[in-house]
């Protein structure tokens, strides 16, 4: 036993500080290990961030999350490839569904021959099989799988081509002016594009609409059929705070992070993008959250909610958006680096590309596409962008969106049910001005009602002026009814939408 300790790694550690201590005179004679490690972390830090600045693909943001305010940026509205970090719109999008009642946890999602046939990662999945939606998220968030992304993209959007559209559509509509997706997974496309900034909002955005989906980003392993498997984010566990984001890595895009930080009521949203190693940007990332997270507000939540913007079906085109200075040759090109070493030989069709952490990533050699012997499944049975509410932004305009027109109502009156509306052929409505809350969705006029005043109940002194009403929405056969509030201004909406969070009752603001 004796000799097993003096023979472990840490003794070993202890006996070379020590010794080096004594050797190079730097230390004191009671110098701590832990020192030792503190210089070489910040030489490492340094040398990381030296490497960045000299780096075309490099972008970094971060943003205290309490009061919007950016705390460092660095080329932060430059185009970059997202790689998976495209699966945190997919989900966004999910739990859009989630949020309405369209799905469950427990709905199954059906797997095509075109979402088997992704490139890796992937959980293997063969065409027929189905998985929970639960399962699915966990998926996406542990081993960021391919197939899982595309399946949950032609569930909801009928095809993965049109559900791209749909998430472009809605990256507009929060904000995310600079960012085009043209798939569902984040595998290699010259066209798809983003900012450190635009993920930063999505980010925000995901937490304060489906804070109880959120949770899912801190899954650390995922069980699923007996094999355990670990989440790529090694953040999650080792930085006090972190509960999440999402790692991304192809050649053209480099090694990139977005990551959620939660302490001492504290919050940040941190980006790094195109980092050389998945190491440098991990080391990278921790550098900035403690260099800048005690600069964040301890206040609580105070900046302005990320809400929807409202306009009229946009033309998708590679014109409506700056056109990427990132050709997908760009890592390969790089100069080589000291101490770095250089890429792994291209993979075969099929092969996993491994991070040099031995991070299993998603691959850069996409496979020849597979045509589906059968139709695309379509959860939601009518996915335009009209019927699901997705409408592109950031321009202001509001015209063309049809809505329910709400009667004046006391404020302690029963809810008013608004004229019912067929998404698909009615004529938009006069506009109403200021802002609305959405608080969940049901196929049950009553039930959506019985949201509306049990929400009153919990909220009534930010919701006392407001008009509550139901919005029939139709969706091909199927019918929903949107619980809403109407004529609140935009901090009036955002301090109910925070009440109402805190008090379990799911909420999003938009402007009317």
């Amino acid at each position: 036993m004796a000799l097993r300790r003096f023979r472990s790694p840490a003794f070993r550690y202890v006996n070379m500080a020590f010794g080096a201590c004594a050797t190079l005179a730097l230390c004191g004679a009671f110098a701590l290990p832990a020192q030792a490690h503190w210089r070489h972390y910040h030489r490492y830090v340094h040398y990381a961030r030296a490497q960045a600045a000299d780096d075309p693909a490099f972008a970094a943001l971060v943003v205290d999350a309490n009061s919007g305010r950016t705390l460092y940026a660095a080329n932060e509205d430059a185009p970059r490839h997202p790689a998976s970090l495209t699966k945190v719109m997919t989900l966004y999008l999910l739990f859009e569904q989630l949020d309405k009642g369209a799905l469950t946890l427990q709905s199954e999602i059906p797997i095509t021959e075109h979402a088997a046939a992704q490139e890796p990662s992937k959980l293997g999945l063969e065409p027929g099989d189905t998985i929970s939606v639960e399962d699915a998220i966990k998926a996406i968030v542990t081993r960021s799988a391919n197939d899982v992304a595309v399946a949950i993209g032609e569930a909801i959007g009928g095809d993965e081509s049109h559900f791209a559209e749909l998430m472009t559509r809605k990256a507009h509509a929060l904000g995310m002016s600079r960012t085009l997706y043209r798939n569902a997974s984040g595998l290699p496309n010259d066209e798809q594009i983003t900012t450190a900034r635009d993920l930063s909002i999505l980010a925000r955005a995901t937490e304060e609409r489906f804070p109880r989906y959120f949770k899912y980003y801190s899954t650390a392993e995922f069980d699923y059929q007996g094999e355990v498997i670990g989440n790529h984010n090694h953040l999650l566990g080792r930085v006090d705070g972190v509960d999440g984001i999402k790692t991304g890595y192809t050649r053209a895009s480099g090694f990139n992070l977005l990551t959620s930080v939660h302490r001492e009521g504290r919050s940040l949203v941190a980006v790094v993008m195109g980092g050389r190693t998945a190491n440098a940007r991990d080391v990278y990332m921790e550098g900035l959250i403690r260099d800048h997270f005690a600069q964040a507000s301890d206040r609580g939540h105070t900046a302005p909610m990320i809400a929807e913007a409202a306009s009229p079906k946009a033309d998708l085109s590679k014109a409506d958006l700056p056109k990427s200075d990132l050709p997908l040759q760009l890592a390969i090109a790089r100069a080589p680096v000291a101490a770095v070493p250089a890429p792994p030989a291209r993979p075969v069709a099929g092969q996993l590309e491994e991070g040099d952490d031995g991070s299993d990533e998603e691959a850069v050699v996409p496979a020849p596409p597979v045509k589906s012997t059968r139709p695309a499944p379509n959860l939601v049975a009518d996915a335009s962008p009209q019927a699901l509410g997705w409408v592109k932004g950031p321009d202001g305009a509001d015209a063309g969106k049809p809505r329910a027109v709400a009667p004046p109502t006391p404020p302690e009156a029963a809810p008013a049910k608004a004229t019912p509306v067929a998404l698909e052929s009615a004529p938009s409505a006069p506009d109403h001005g200021g802002w609305i809350i959405q608080i969940g969705t049901s196929d049950d006029d009553d039930k959506a009602n019985a949201l509306l005043t049990r929400a009153r109940a919990q909220a009534r002194a930010q919701l006392g002026a407001a008009r509550p009403f139901t919005e029939k929405v139709g969706k091909g056969s199927d019918i929903f009814y949107r619980a809403r509030f109407a004529g609140l201004d935009s901090a009036g909406a955002e301090t109910a939408c925070r009440s109402l969070k805190k008090s379990g009752i799911p909420c999003f603001a938009a402007h009317d």
